[in-house]
Formats: C-alpha cells, sequence, structure tokens
C-alpha cells in the first residue's frame, strides 16, 4: 500500500459520519487515537481546522488532512507556510497574535467568535503570559 492510500484510509477511518470532511471534533478523536502527546480541545481543534481549512468551509478535505499529517515533511516550506500563515493573523507588523486580530481573521474565514473566545484560545498556547502569541508560541501551537 502506498502513502496516498495509507492516508486515504487514515482519513476515511476518522471522517466519522462519512461525509468526505473532517471536522473539528472528528480530528479531535483523531489526535486522541494516535497518542501524540496527549490531549486535544475542541477549542484547539477548532484552531487548527481553521489554520489548515484550504476552502473556508470549517472542514478538513482530504488534501488539507495530507497537509496536517505531512506537517513533519519539507522543514524548511513548513516554516515558510507557517511564518505566511502567522502573518495572516498577527496584527498589521506587530510581530503578535491579540484576540482582536485572531478574531479578526477568524470572522474572514466565516467563524465568529467573541474576543473571549479568541483570548480562551490564545490562553492555551500563550507560555509567557501576556495575553498574545508571538511567533514561537504560534510555532508550538501548530505542532499539536
Amino acid at each position: 500500500m502506498d502513502k496516498h492510500q495509507q492516508y486515504k484510509r487514515a482519513f476515511n477511518h476518522f471522517d466519522a459520519n462519512g461525509d468526505g470532511k473532517i471536522s473539528a471534533s472528528e480530528l479531535q478523536r483523531c489526535v486522541e487515537s494516535i497518542g501524540r502527546g496527549g490531549e486535544l480541545s475542541l477549542a484547539d481543534a477548532e484552531v487548527a481546522v481553521v489554520l489548515i481549512d484550504s476552502d473556508g468551509d470549517g472542514l478538513l478535505c482530504f488534501e488539507d488532512f495530507v497537509k496536517l499529517v505531512e506537517f513533519g515533511v519539507g522543514e524548511e516550506e513548513k516554516a515558510n507556510d507557517l511564518k505566511e500563515t502567522f502573518r495572516l493573523y498577527e496584527m498589521e507588523g506587530s510581530g503578535c497574535i491579540t484576540p482582536k486580530s485572531l478574531k479578526r481573521m477568524l470572522s474572514r474565514l466565516g467563524e465568529i467568535r467573541s474576543i473571549e473566545e479568541c483570548s480562551l484560545m490564545i490562553h492555551h498556547f500563550d507560555l509567557d503570559g501576556d495575553g498574545e502569541l508571538n511567533f514561537d508560541e504560534f510555532k508550538v501551537m501548530m505542532s499539536c
């Protein structure tokens, strides 16, 4: 079985309702079943889906799933993609993601969240406790 077939098999396994997409809750169960260092909260799964979702429907298609699985492949390309993604979410030139900038970007993606919800999402990965995500904290979040 080649890599593509393995990915498709895994995708179909985690696509619990068989709709051809993986939701945040299905992603959460996927990560928990793999056991890669613990649990993934639903809020964190929702953030991951928003960041990876290529068509903006709030779900991961097979191609998005492959991107997620292959996150460990092509380090330089990944680093560049991660920097580009970070720039989408940060406040213009501030070097950090604030609850306000996260809310703005999620709104652009069709996800309506309150500032409080965005603060809570950020809090999970805010290692220095300043209420914002710098790039290093963002990398930690994306590696979960």
